[in-house]
């Protein structure tokens, strides 16, 4: 029987405050665009057309409603969603470096999104079990709570026969050390059926410069059946059993800041795996996954956020013919 959701992802939904200039009296303006990597990837999904729906806790104060309104605004069921009047929505201030990389400060110590229970989850488990890819991160395993609470999601969508996906999205000044977070995304790396992982992040986990040998490393400590390794603008490689596809990246000189990139590749990529089917992938399908989830990824860095402003199919496949964004060769 088919289940209501294509996916439900348990995690943050926070305000990413993304840097907008300067005023006329020279002080930086921000933009409050709704974010957070979970919910980013539901806002792909269904701007696909994908069923999603999300799992997380959110202040009981304006910004948290606006997060719930404009997630809803996408079609992301968020009925799963939890007000705490206690503990205020998450906060991100987003700057942009001259060198094209991003700092970030969060206010978050703690953030709402952080006071998820297990027992909250075990409430809301009809959306995973109704869900065939179970999607997380690790900012949900940055508490105590929140990871007692994403362990039990987990084991939920194992036992729902969920496929489950992980995209350790690093955040170093959200963890107490860096031994700390090596040892959620090893967890991740133990449970999942797809990771989606940064060029960085392989590097942090295996030690490895070269990304084929930190992926050798990862596929034989951990059985995961499908690997996408995303190096920013350079593009992203396929790693399903012993075929490896690559896909050079899309380069545009329009672009505003990185924010939410990987998200969509992501929510792209989850898109075609489940529209192929897990375990129907081939040279020709990944290559066709990787050219679109590539270009989105690229589009989407010439907007300012993500969540409300996710690329359509459309916009996606005539961005690729148009040539507008220059192709990175491998």
């Amino acid at each position: 029987m088919d289940k209501k959701y294509t996916i439900t992802a348990l995690g943050e939904l926070l305000v990413d405050f993304t840097d907008n200039g300067t005023s006329d009296q020279g002080n930086m303006l921000f933009e409050a665009n709704p974010g957070g990597a979970p919910c980013n990837v539901l806002s792909m999904m269904e701007k696909l057309g994908d069923s999603a729906a999300f799992i997380g806790k959110i202040g009981d104060d304006f910004l948290g409603n606006m997060l719930a309104s404009k997630a809803a605004a996408q079609g992301i069921d968020v009925s799963g969603i939890i007000k705490d009047r206690n503990v205020g929505t998450t906060l991100a201030f987003v700057q942009k470096l001259p060198n094209g990389d991003r700092d970030f400060a969060f206010f978050r110590n703690p953030g709402a999104d952080m006071m998820i229970t297990a027992d909250e989850v075990s409430e809301r488990a009809i959306y995973i079990r109704e869900s065939d890819i179970f999607h997380f991160g690790t900012l949900s395993m940055t508490s105590k709570c929140a990871r007692e609470a994403t362990t039990k999601a987990i084991e939920i969508a194992k036992k729902s026969g969920c496929i489950i996906s992980f995209d350790p999205n690093y955040r170093a000044p959200l963890w107490k050390s860096k031994d700390e977070a090596i040892e959620a995304i090893r967890y991740g790396l133990s449970v999942c059926d797809i990771l989606k992982i940064s060029d960085n992040e392989i590097e942090l986990i295996t030690g490895k410069e070269s990304v084929a040998d930190g992926i050798q490393a990862i596929k034989d400590e951990f059985e995961i059946k499908l690997i996408f390794a995303t190096l920013g603008p350079e593009g992203s490689m396929a790693y399903y059993g012993d075929m490896v596809v690559s896909h050079g990246g899309f380069i545009n000189s329009a672009t505003i800041e990185t924010t939410g990139a990987g998200d969509t590749f992501c929510g792209s990529a989850l898109h075609f795996v489940h529209r192929y089917g897990i375990d129907n992938l081939n040279k020709d399908n990944l290559e066709k996954l990787l050219e679109f989830s590539n270009a989105a990824a690229s589009l989407i860095t010439t907007r300012r956020g993500a969540l409300a402003v996710m690329p359509s199919y459309d916009d996606v496949t005539k961005y690729i013919s148009s040539g507008t964004g220059v192709m990175v060769h491998f």
